[in-house]
């Protein structure tokens, strides 16, 4: 059997470097999707410190140019792509209210965190179609839930963040849509909630380290034949799949 590749954008610190260390643990050679290309370069050279296969490539998830060179690099490299992990992500920091948020803001949010996933994987559709069983990985937020952010009673109902949380409504029913699209061809594509986690983009705050965080997505980019697609899941504090409401 042919070696497992992975992709994962936003790879070279946090979240995205955790998703890619757990998959190279796991035997996949990972490609480290990054817009800095030292620093992807330091990331994958960590990785190979410690033993595994890893490369870094130059990504940037809203230029069309880079995405489609960073298609064409890894297609000249490998035959197929077997997991795509859609992980890089932006924010501006504490906005004022929806009523007062910049537009441009809350448009370069939408395309980073809802139509740069989108970008990436129609690239990327011939190299995963050409896997035996691909998996694509959104990674989305608690935020992004419609159900729990229109509960007066919950903590979602108390954030701001309308920009954000938007981009990342926007990128569930993308993925919703992808994963009906790609059904019948055994791709599954599912979205992650990773939870609140002490990371540059939130400022640190959060319980959860990158490492429990990367855990869901893992789960995701490794289901068999048998797992769930179309879904948005939450792992809790288990390793079980648990659905988060849209």
């Amino acid at each position: 059997m042919a070696r497992q590749t992975a992709l994962i954008t936003g790879a070279n610190k946090g979240i995205g470097f955790a998703i890619a260390r757990q998959l190279a643990e796991r035997g996949f050679l990972v490609w480290l999707g990054c817009r800095d290309e030292k620093r992807g370069e330091l990331a994958a050279q960590m990785l190979r410190d410690l033993g595994h296969d890893a490369q870094s490539i130059v990504l940037n998830v809203v230029d069309d140019g880079s995405v489609c060179a960073a298609a064409e690099k890894i297609g000249r490299e490998v035959t197929s792509l077997d997991v795509l992990v859609n992980n890089a992500g932006m924010h501006f920091g504490y906005p004022p209210p929806a009523s007062e948020e910049p537009i441009d803001q809350m448009r370069a949010m939408l395309d980073v965190n809802a139509l740069g996933p989108v970008r990436v994987t129609q690239a990327f559709l011939p190299l995963l179609r050409e896997a035996e069983r691909a998996r694509i990985v959104m990674m989305s937020s608690g935020l992004g839930s419609i159900e729990g952010t229109a509960d007066m009673t919950s903590e979602n109902w108390t954030v701001g963040f309308a920009g954000y949380c938007a981009s990342k409504a926007a990128l569930n029913m993308f993925m919703l849509k992808l994963a009906k699209d790609l059904m019948n061809e055994g791709i599954k594509v599912n979205a992650a909630d990773p939870g609140l986690t002490a990371t540059d983009l939130t400022g640190h705050m959060g319980e959860r380290t990158p490492t429990q965080a990367a855990a869901i997505a893992v789960q995701l980019a490794t289901l068999d034949a048998l797992g769930p697609t179309g879904g948005f899941f939450h792992d809790g504090t288990s390793s079980t799949l648990v659905r988060h409401p849209w």
